[in-house]
């Protein structure tokens, strides 16, 4: 079972989030809350597999809440909820550590695809989140989007072969699990990989990762299913 937190200061939004996760017989809402303090004080109670939480809240904000979270409850994924706007918090938030990050005017499905992804220990971003990161980055003095994407691709030309085919289904949103699977090798294989990959490409993250994967266009518009 899949033990979920959600935090939001809208009701109305908590409400939503909760409805379409009870479609999925799997995952299971152990709380929610209204703030950030509040977010942090139920995880460290309740020990969710993944906190979903608002990217802007009273209090403490989603950013700050999600980065406490990581470090004193490291067992809790955390998956980012974002409005249009927003792109400046979605930075702070890649680099606090949030596995996930998904637009709250989003397909239902991709929240539960989301969910799942994360508490398998893979980094989900929704495809219009991850557009918007790297046009955001362009437009704000990071480089040109054909300059960013050669950047991304000369760095990831430091990889292996293997190494640069788990970094696309890593962009893809998949686990580790799903990963080995698809190459037919054991998953602490994969975990080898993973952990070499990041420290080559200079990341922290899966989700970083991800970005750079797609940056170097190398993950399809909608994510490949498990």
């Amino acid at each position: 079972m899949i033990r979920v937190l959600i935090a939001d200061d809208e009701p109305m939004i908590r409400a939503g989030v909760r409805a379409v996760l009870a479609t999925d017989p799997d995952i299971e809402v152990v709380a929610e809350a209204a703030d950030g303090h509040e977010a942090v004080e139920l995880v460290r109670r309740h020990r969710p597999s993944v906190a979903v939480l608002d990217i802007r809240m009273p209090g403490i904000s989603g950013i700050d809440a999600a980065a406490e979270i990581r470090g004193t409850v490291p067992g809790t994924s955390v998956i980012m909820l974002t409005t249009f706007g927003e792109d400046d918090y979605i930075l702070q938030a890649l680099g606090g550590g949030a596995a996930g990050f998904l637009i709250k005017s989003g397909e239902p499905e991709e929240l539960i695809t989301g969910v799942r992804a994360v508490a398998d220990g893979a980094a989900y971003l929704s495809p219009k989140v991850a557009a918007r990161v790297i046009a955001h980055l362009a437009a704000t003095g990071a480089g040109t989007l054909a300059g960013r994407r050669s950047a991304a691709r000369d760095r990831i030309a430091a990889l292996t072969a293997r190494e640069r085919e788990v970094l696309a289904f890593l962009g893809s949103g998949l686990s580790n699990g799903q990963i080995a699977r698809r190459l037919h090798v054991v998953e602490g294989t994969v975990k080898a990989h993973v952990s070499s990959i990041l420290a080559r490409l200079g990341v922290d993250n899966r989700a970083a990762a991800a970005v750079m994967a797609h940056e170097a266009g190398m993950v399809p518009a909608q994510p490949p299913q498990p």
